[in-house]
């Protein structure tokens, strides 16, 4: 077998490859005997019917089927053997692949597209800022509330009150539109909250669904639909109470002292504030780590000049994926492009620095996805199954949920080594500043 590859770009090439009746005849013999042995054709004893007769009825196919393994372990050993390094997969040429008669053809030659990873400099020699929120007392009260509110009981009012919960029917009569919901009165626009209070099980309340939120967000999840479809809706609704929920914050005791941090870890409540204020700061932290490693990723790639097959790589992603039309690639096609760019930056830094991940390093960062949904911290009871927790969520997804998380160790040492190399600056700011800089 020869194969060749011709460059025919600093980014794009051809692997040709020749095949010769020598190559594969051996194994395709072998091939034959085998199905003649097995063949079980009436008229003919097990394992009698003439090769030459399973020549004339599965020749074909067994050729096939040979020659495309003769391929396939070829053009692995050859890129591997030559350190060509390639962008996706090879894609055949297949007019060149149609036009071949396996009936009577004895020699083959096949083409092979391929996206060549370009050499590149990477770009570190900028000073970058990594902004951390200051903690007030503002926003450490707010987060206690809400936390009081998180750990407190539902209680079943007769009457409503501003800031519960209704649960009723949602109906207009004259479009004959019908749906029960729940309306959370701490969201409903101010010039309209006097209206949901006193309300008692089988009353109801008229209003202009347009003037009910402020934000149409709110909206669409009140109506269960999308914000497009939310924005359609016009006229007045009438609201049918069914049942009214309150919840009843709980309060800054010894037990829910016990529920945050752990039996007797905390016993006033300075010692909470103070340790929930470090709670809190840990957040923070984890937020401005993010913000950092998008800013670190945005300069570099904005920085460094990488020269991308384009055409070969749109070619490839259309035949890898029947779900992607060739109108909607067009349109994203930027995106698909920087994500490519940041993943040969990140091949380049792993290889340069030995950057490698294991197991165990995987395990523990989806230990500490599940712990950021409880706030930064599980219970110890919680924590008791974290293992499990971790382990079950690895195993699902036919192991595409390991390799998301084993990408995102990977990622996180790719930054945390271009963070000893880089130029940081700290800068403190406010939550409201800092959350203007998340949206930019």
């Amino acid at each position: 077998m020869d194969i060749q590859l011709e460059q025919t770009s600093t980014t794009e090439g051809l692997i040709k490859v020749k095949l010769n009746e020598a190559d594969y005849q051996n194994n395709y013999q072998q091939k034959l005997k085998e199905y003649a042995k097995s063949a079980n054709l009436k008229g003919f004893r097990p394992g009698k019917v003439p090769p030459g007769l399973i020549k004339k009825m599965y020749g074909a196919s067994i050729l096939v089927e040979e020659v495309n393994k003769l391929l396939v372990d070829g053009l692995r050993n050859y890129i591997q053997k030559n350190d060509v390094k390639t962008i996706g997969e090879p894609l055949p040429n297949e007019e060149k692949a149609k036009s071949i008669d396996w009936e009577t053809q004895k020699d083959f030659e096949f083409e092979y597209e391929i996206g060549l990873v370009p050499e590149f400099d990477l770009k570190t020699d900028f000073k970058i800022t990594r902004y951390q929120i200051k903690i007030d007392d503002k926003e450490l009260n707010e987060q206690i509330e809400k936390l009081k509110k998180q750990y407190g009981k539902v209680e079943q009012p007769e009457k409503s009150e501003a800031g519960d919960s209704i649960y009723g029917q949602l109906i207009q009569e004259s479009n004959e539109f019908s749906k029960e919901t729940a309306i959370y009165t701490d969201k409903v626009d101010k010039k309209m909250a006097k209206k949901f209070v006193g309300l008692t099980n089988g009353d109801s309340v008229t209003f202009d669904i347009q003037k009910l939120f402020a934000d149409n967000h709110d909206l669409a999840h009140f109506v269960h639909e999308s914000e497009e479809e939310a924005k359609k809706l016009k006229g007045e609704f009438t609201f049918e109470v069914k049942d009214i929920s309150r919840n009843i914050p709980a309060e800054l005791n010894q037990e829910l002292f016990d529920k945050i941090f752990g039996k007797d870890e905390v016993k006033t409540e300075k010692e909470f504030k103070e340790k929930y204020r470090e709670t809190l700061a840990k957040n923070h932290e984890r937020d401005s780590d993010y913000l950092l490693s998008r800013d670190i990723q945005k300069e570099l790639l904005d920085k460094t000049k990488i020269e991308t097959p384009d055409g070969f790589y749109k070619k490839w992603i259309l035949r890898s994926s029947s779900e992607i039309s060739e109108e909607e690639l067009d349109k994203d096609f930027e995106h698909y492009i920087r994500d490519l760019k940041w993943s040969l930056i990140k091949d380049k830094i792993s290889e340069e620095h030995d950057i490698k991940v294991v197991n165990d390093e995987v395990i523990e960062k989806t230990k500490e996805l599940f712990r950021a949904q409880f706030g930064g911290s599980a219970s110890p009871e919680m924590e008791a199954y974290m293992d499990q927790f971790a382990n079950n969520y690895l195993q699902q997804e036919n192991g595409q949920n390991y390799m998301n998380i084993y990408n995102t160790v990977r990622t996180d040492k790719v930054i945390d080594k271009l963070k000893e190399t880089l130029k940081i600056t700290d800068k403190k700011v406010t939550k409201a500043d800092f959350e203007k800089k998340i949206e930019n």
